[in-house]
């Protein structure tokens, strides 16, 4: 009796501890931990892809959706939900102003080429947009493009005593180009584009000057340097003309002469 009490305890211990060992197995085992990656109340908001700037136009690789807050959605935002086709939609648009990448696309800071008055929209108030003649010579060897910023220069000839001289003077300094009229040519037999046509951001008395300056002499672009070309390095500066009398003073057969009406 007791020997089969004995072999009774040695199996019970042994099934006690190997059920010890087999929990602690268990216990100490890495858990595998299945990680789901979810935004509670959000929303796709349609934002900038990259930096846009003023006048650019917008296509749709510019554009992106991003997760956003709902109750950060404010009138306005574009949301995936209301447009999903949003960025076909604004491909082509043009921007009326600039966006940061990352920041909210808003339809009133865009206007569609087939809408209308893009220049207009793109002008900062109170500047005026004014074309000029320009020749592949006469406009940095045809290197000028929308947003460069340039000297214009007028040349022309002065009669001096019996003899007539040329001149040249920057008439107006860091100004903004805002298109370039481009016209198909045949040169030495293929097809190229050259400009015709430079479109300026000027001020009123600034579009006054190259007016006059236009009728006086030849127009000349000076591209300027990245470095240089700032709006924060000086706002443009007319130099043709008197600012307090509001004329414009140039000779004429050896004596100075003033043309008035330029405010």
């Amino acid at each position: 009796m007791k020997k089969a009490r004995a072999v009774v305890l040695t199996v019970a211990l042994t099934a006690a501890l190997g059920a010890a060992w087999i929990a602690k197995k268990i216990v100490s085992a890495p858990r595998e931990v299945e990680r789901v990656e979810k935004t509670v109340g959000a929303t796709d908001v349609l934002v900038a892809a990259a930096d846009i700037n003023l006048g650019d136009t917008v296509s749709a690789a510019d554009l992106r959706w991003q997760q956003w807050p709902v109750e950060g959605v404010t009138p306005g935002l574009i949301t995936k939900d209301a447009d999903p086709d949003a960025p076909n939609t604004f491909s082509g648009a043009v921007a009326r102003a600039p966006f940061i990448r990352g920041e909210p696309i808003k339809a009133q800071k865009l206007i569609k080429i087939s809408e209308g008055g893009v220049m207009a929209a793109i002008l900062p108030a109170g500047m005026q947009a004014i074309s000029t003649p320009i020749r592949e010579e006469t406009s940095a060897g045809g290197f000028i493009l929308p947003n460069d910023r340039v000297d214009v220069l007028l040349s022309h000839k002065a009669r001096v005593g019996n003899r007539e001289e040329p001149v040249s003077e920057a008439i107006l300094r860091n100004v903004r180009v805002l298109a370039i009229g481009q016209m198909l040519e045949n040169k030495d037999g293929e097809k190229v584009v050259v400009g015709k046509t430079a479109t300026l951001e000027l001020t009123p008395r600034q579009a006054e000057v190259l007016a006059l300056a236009q009728s006086i002499g030849e127009i000349s672009l000076a591209l300027r340097s990245l470095a240089d070309a700032g709006p924060g390095n000086g706002e443009p500066t007319a130099k043709l003309g008197d600012a307090n009398s509001g004329s414009v003073k140039f000779l004429k057969y050896g004596l100075p002469s003033r043309t008035y009406g330029v405010n």
